[in-house]
């Protein structure tokens, strides 16, 4: 008698059907907060923080950062109101991430981040970290709370 879930036939596991590497962006006026999915998409891992410096710059640590990782898309938070109209710095953001989608040949996916960066304060808060931490690492929490959504989103999930 073969137990549960043990009936392997000695065949290696099958490759997932399709790979996909999705950036997720959380910019702002200073900082750039960077997260990444893994390969499946399931999951939104955060990469770190980038400073900003001019636009030009910016654009080029952020398609090595792609290239790096061979993104296939790109999410993006862009700021709106609690009415739903534009934050008022969503149209550098955008013009910023359709620049990085077209440098790198990849669609660019605008996802509403109202709330985003509270949110990431919560859950930094409820993991005790010290507010010199929290400001160190709140904006990659952001752009992987953005991005973990889009990838909910995706699959379904509400």
């Amino acid at each position: 008698m073969t137990p549960v879930g043990s009936a392997w036939n000695g065949a290696p596991p099958s490759p997932p059907s399709q790979e996909i590497r999705i950036l997720g962006l959380d910019v702002g006026e200073r900082r750039i907060g960077l997260a990444v999915s893994d390969p499946l998409g399931f999951t939104a891992q955060g990469l770190g923080v980038l400073r900003r410096h001019s636009p030009a710059e910016d654009l080029a640590r952020l398609v090595a950062v792609g290239r790096q990782y061979r993104v296939q898309e790109i999410v993006v938070g862009l700021p709106r109101h609690l009415d739903g109209r534009p934050g008022q710095l969503a149209p550098g953001i955008w013009e910023l991430a359709q620049a990085l989608g077209e440098a790198l040949g990849v669609p660019v996916i605008p996802w509403d981040e109202r709330l985003s960066t509270q949110e990431a304060e919560r859950v930094l808060l409820a993991a005790d970290l010290s507010r010199r931490r929290r400001r160190q690492v709140v904006d990659q929490v952001a752009a992987a709370l953005i991005l973990q959504g889009y990838l909910d989103r995706r699959r379904g999930c509400p």
